[in-house]
């Protein structure tokens, strides 16, 4: 059986130097390859196609037979990597905490163990009639969250 550390060290290689990275490996029964690869900039299917071929170049049909799958993450993909999340700061995201419901804000930072959004809603000033919009940033443990989506916007900038 083909190992997904394999293919890992060999789509890694390939990439090193680029944009390009990869989210995630896995082989399932009947050598059935998987993998997800992302870009800093935004993933094209020229990207996926060409690390396609250089896998195949690279593993040994006659050894071993195997069906190769590369695709990038879907926009219904949960976050899996930081670097990911790094790509994604500025943009809307949903959180799914861990026993507490969701919520939603904007990727302001993360690292190896948190990521921090900033939320904005509306809040009751003490002494004004009317409410104010608030901003505040929080930051939670990525062991807290079971997932992080990136929101989809339509807004024109």
């Amino acid at each position: 059986m083909i190992q997904a550390s394999t293919i890992r060290q060999l789509a890694e290689a390939y990439l090193e130097g680029t944009s390009g990275f990869i989210v995630d490996v896995r082989v399932g029964e009947s050598n059935a390859i998987s993998i997800l690869l992302d870009d800093d900039a935004a993933t094209s299917i020229s990207q996926c196609m060409a690390l396609s071929r250089h896998l195949e170049d690279e593993l040994d049909r006659e050894a071993e037979d195997f069906a190769l799958d590369v695709s990038s993450p879907g926009l219904d993909q949960p976050i899996q990597i930081l670097r990911q999340y790094i790509k994604n700061i500025g943009r809307g995201v949903q959180l799914k905490i861990r026993n507490a419901g969701k919520v939603e804000g904007e990727l302001v930072g993360a690292t190896e163990e948190s990521v921090t959004i900033k939320t904005r809603e509306k809040q009751r000033i003490e002494g004004r009639k009317a409410k104010e919009w608030v901003e505040e940033e929080t930051t939670f443990a990525l062991t807290d969250l079971d997932w992080t989506k990136v929101q989809i916007s339509f807004k024109q900038n």
